[in-house]
């Protein structure tokens, strides 16, 4: 099998390192190997191919904290990197009310074919890259789509955790007091295993978790990354 760079490392360590940033959902790529299927091509540019605005998020992050960033290269749509692998939603069957033709009756060989070549990579680089890494945190970083299912979405910001509550709460009033509408485990919760790459190679090395996510219209805007990104090093850098 042709090996496919699943995941990009971003260095901008100073020494301490506070923090390690991870990226699950920075790309709407499809590696080669594998092809969008004309009837999948309305997902393209849309936050079920990816999370719109979180790169930018965390290279941002990653400058201001002078941190190691890792970023998923590869679509969420072929394999979902923040999913454990036995999860049904693993490959996702439908976006919304719209099926996802390119996994409509995937083969058990095919299934396979994505984590080995991209799922498992990209947790083997995240994992190494923790090993080497003094930072006692472990941020994720995320985007949400600002309607869902026809609601807005009024929080503008989400802090998730699962242990990590203090530390979420902290992080949570200083997002606040940079005029920020900010929540716990909204709009989605880390108790409810929607944290799981972050938290794995968290317990695995003795670190903290913890994600943020970032409303997409906002996470696009440079000026919002900027204020987002003070907040955070001002608790956890």
């Amino acid at each position: 099998m042709t090996t496919i760079a699943a995941a990009e490392v971003l260095s901008r360590s100073s020494g301490a390192q506070p923090v390690l940033i991870t990226v699950e959902h920075a790309s709407e790529r499809m590696p080669a190997g594998w092809a969008w299927s004309p009837k999948d091509l309305p997902l393209r540019g849309t936050h079920w191919a990816y999370d719109i605005g979180a790169e930018d998020l965390a290279r941002a992050l990653a400058d201001a904290l002078g941190s190691v960033a890792v970023f998923a290269r590869f679509t969420r749509l072929l394999v979902d990197p923040n999913r454990p692998e036995a999860s049904p939603d693993l490959v996702r069957a439908a976006a919304g009310q719209r099926s996802v033709h390119m996994n409509r009756g995937l083969s058990v060989e095919e299934r396979a074919r994505r984590v080995e070549a991209l799922w498992r990579p990209y947790h083997v680089i995240v994992d190494r890259e923790v090993a080497n890494s003094p930072a006692p945190v472990l941020l994720a970083v995320h985007t949400f789509t600002p309607v869902f299912e026809g609601e807005r979405r009024a929080v503008e910001v989400g802090v998730l955790f699962d242990a990590e509550e203090d530390l979420a709460r902290r992080l949570r009033a200083r997002l606040e007091a940079a005029g920020f509408v900010a929540g716990l485990n909204q709009p989605y919760s880390g108790k409810e295993g929607l944290i799981f790459s972050v938290d794995l190679h968290a317990r695995h090395h003795g670190r903290r978790a913890i994600e943020i996510e970032l409303r997409q219209d906002l996470a696009v805007d440079p000026a919002v990354r900027e204020r987002v990104a003070e907040a955070v090093v001002d608790v956890l850098g």
